[in-house]
């Protein structure tokens, strides 16, 4: 088993696993939009990451692609899945099961994503990507406790790893046509739009009171930090590594989550949720293993 060692690769681990930490670390910044209108945070936040990442756009001197009608299909898939429902049903499942049980769940998303992906692409899965996977999903459910849950919670929390794998999945053709900022910012757009008229249409004006200081925070540091750098930094380290052996890094979410909490003196750090930390650190690593060159994708490796 190797690890990759080139600086591409390098470079793209860095910035997935960026991406995860990130997202992850947030969690208890999502918690404090539980008391707003679900849709219409979600598309200010997603406003303020569109425009943010078409200004980097801008400002590197690059090309604002306009989408095809087959970017359109990814972009529904990765918006409607990936973004509103992802964030709707973390929300929404808290009321009906413990985080640890949606982190549990959410940690058997690199182990569909091994399989699935390669198997869209007309491939076998790699027993490094799937081994990976296991040991990751093994050390979430470890670290998170597992939790409990009751009425809808096992169906939303099901419907969360279900959205992640769609996040994944469904951008994988459209950043290889845009490129990762350019595939972000669309994204964005969308979900800003849609959540947007969908809010409006539900609740009328209701659903635009002005947020409190502290909601305002959450927005602005949402729609930034875990939208425009994170979408941008995980759709680049997958264009290069695959959604299979960048899947693992998923598993980071919780491990984040976990210092996070305990860095606020939200939860104390024991020695099973270190045990699991390091386990879904094992788990990555062997995932992200280079496989033998014969059996490397040479569509997502060529990606940039």
């Amino acid at each position: 088993m190797q690890l990759e060692t080139t600086p591409r690769a390098g470079r793209a681990v860095g910035l997935a696993a960026s991406a995860c930490v990130l997202v992850g670390a947030a969690v208890p910044v999502t918690g404090l939009l539980d008391g707003y209108p679900v849709l219409s945070a979600q598309a200010l936040r997603y406003g303020i990451g569109a425009v943010l990442l078409l200004g980097w756009l801008l400002a590197t001197g690059r090309r604002v692609p306009v989408p095809t009608a087959k970017d359109l299909v990814g972009l529904t898939v990765m918006v409607g899945f990936g973004m509103l429902g992802f964030n709707a049903a973390i929300l929404v499942g808290q009321r009906y099961a413990t985080p640890g049980f949606i982190a549990a769940m959410l940690g058997a998303s690199p182990l569909v994503l091994a399989v699935v992906a390669p198997a869209l692409r007309g491939r076998r899965p790699s027993s490094y990507a799937v081994g990976g996977a296991v040991v990751v999903g093994l050390g979430v459910v470890v670290l998170s406790g597992g939790g409990s849950w009751h009425g809808p919670g096992l169906a939303l929390a099901l419907l969360v790893m279900a959205c992640e794998v769609a996040f994944t999945l469904g951008g994988v053709g459209v950043v290889a046509r845009l490129g990762a900022v350019a595939a972000s910012m669309w994204s964005c757009v969308l979900a800003a739009v849609g959540g947007a008229v969908v809010a409006t249409f539900l609740d009328g004006t209701s659903a635009w009171r002005t947020p409190t200081a502290t909601e305002a925070t959450a927005i602005v540091v949402l729609g930034s930090l875990v939208t425009a750098v994170a979408f941008g930094c995980w759709y680049t380290g997958v264009a290069v590594l695959g959604a299979d052996r960048a899947g693992v890094l998923v598993g980071l979410m919780p491990v984040a989550g976990l210092v996070a909490a305990v860095v606020l003196g939200r939860q104390p750090l024991t020695v099973v949720a270190a045990g699991g930390a390091l386990l879904v650190a094992a788990g990555c690593a062997l995932g992200l293993a280079r496989p033998p060159r014969a059996v490397r994708d040479p569509v997502v490796a060529s990606v940039g």
